[in-house]
């Protein structure tokens, strides 16, 4: 495992982290807790050392597993979480990504990093993310005050934005808002071979600025583990699910998707590493990237994304080769054309 400063602060994170979201939500088919424990501690073993969770995650759970996993390896990790969401006062059962209202205000941030805190059972958290903000929230001078409060008392080391939930061209302004003007640490976005808008409208900033990047979704929902074929099929509680499973447009995203897998293949083929560690080389192949965060459900996952951190990087040839292909979608001419 090899290991990047998270941008200006003094923390280092392992190349490859960890998402406690597979863990703590019923997102991915992990809901017995003896392996939720035992893949967070193999991931330590493995050489992981940041932890990305939420205070939403499993309505807490996604903090206080960590804390009952890890205790004893706490003083070499940075633990992330995020605020915003309000389920305090909203529990409701949601679907796929609805979201909850949000709250930023410095009430409500206190008492939320107090909740976390008391969850995870720490002192201090390394770096604590807006979950999910729009434009409005980076507009609010009194949420930003409140976390260089947070900060100067200590109970965190440092502050970023978590965008999303999906993709959306919004986040590109909101991240380097986020940088240029409430001079975050961190900006957390969804970048992949296959989805790079975000990238190319942020990481520039990120360099200029000394803010690092944090990614998730390295492997397209799974396209990129190569693993998938026409004939895969999701569970209804799978996250994925809805990509498939109801109208043709929207089946369509499988289709073109192994279409473009057979594009970057070459990645994979005598290179020495799989198609699933070359997606992750690839993000890496970013500087202002400090940490990218497959997720993470089994065991053999765990062995193969945390061994690509120190495995075969993209050379010149290979990151060329892709970025001709990014321009027609990795999709074949003729489909491109029509």
């Amino acid at each position: 495992m090899r290991y990047r400063r998270l941008g200006s602060t003094d923390l280092t994170v392992s190349e490859i982290g960890f998402g406690v979201w597979t863990v703590s939500t019923n997102w991915w088919g992990v809901t017995d807790e003896t392996t939720r424990l035992r893949l967070l501690q193999r991931a330590v073993d493995a050489g992981i050392t940041f932890f990305d969770t939420a205070d939403t995650y499993g309505n807490g759970l996604g903090e206080t597993i960590l804390a009952k996993a890890l205790k004893p390896y706490d003083d070499r990790l940075v633990i992330a979480t995020k605020f915003g969401y309000d389920f305090y006062h909203h529990q409701s059962e949601r679907r796929g990504q609805e979201e909850l209202p949000q709250d930023w205000s410095p009430t409500y941030i206190r008492f939320a990093v107090e909740e976390s805190l008391q969850r995870l059972e720490r002192d201090t958290i390394d770096l604590y993310q807006l979950h999910n903000p729009r434009l409005e929230a980076m507009q609010r001078d009194d949420t930003f005050a409140e976390l260089e409060h947070l900060r100067t008392a200590g109970k965190i080391r440092a502050y970023g934005v978590a965008l999303g939930p999906a993709i959306a061209e919004r986040q590109i302004t909101e991240g380097v808002d986020a940088i240029t003007r409430r001079h975050v640490h961190s900006v957390y976005i969804i970048y992949n071979l296959f989805e790079q808008m975000l990238g190319r409208g942020i990481f520039p900033t990120a360099r200029d600025h000394q803010a690092a990047m944090l990614v998730r979704v390295p492997h397209a929902s799974g396209l990129l583990e190569g693993k998938f074929t026409a004939g895969t099929t999701f569970s209804g509680n799978d996250h994925r699910y809805h990509r498939i499973s109801t109208d043709e447009r929207k089946k369509q995203w499988l289709t073109d998707g192994l279409k473009k897998v057979d594009a970057v293949q070459f990645l994979a083929n005598g290179t020495g590493r799989t198609l699933a560690q070359a997606a992750l080389q690839f993000v890496l192949s970013e500087p202002s990237v400090a940490s990218v965060v497959p997720n993470i459900y089994d065991d053999d996952q765990l062995v193969a994304f945390a061994g690509a951190s120190d495995g075969v990087p993209l050379t010149s040839e290979e990151l060329a080769q892709l970025a001709t292909l990014a321009a027609h979608d990795f999709l074949p001419q003729a489909s491109v054309a029509s």
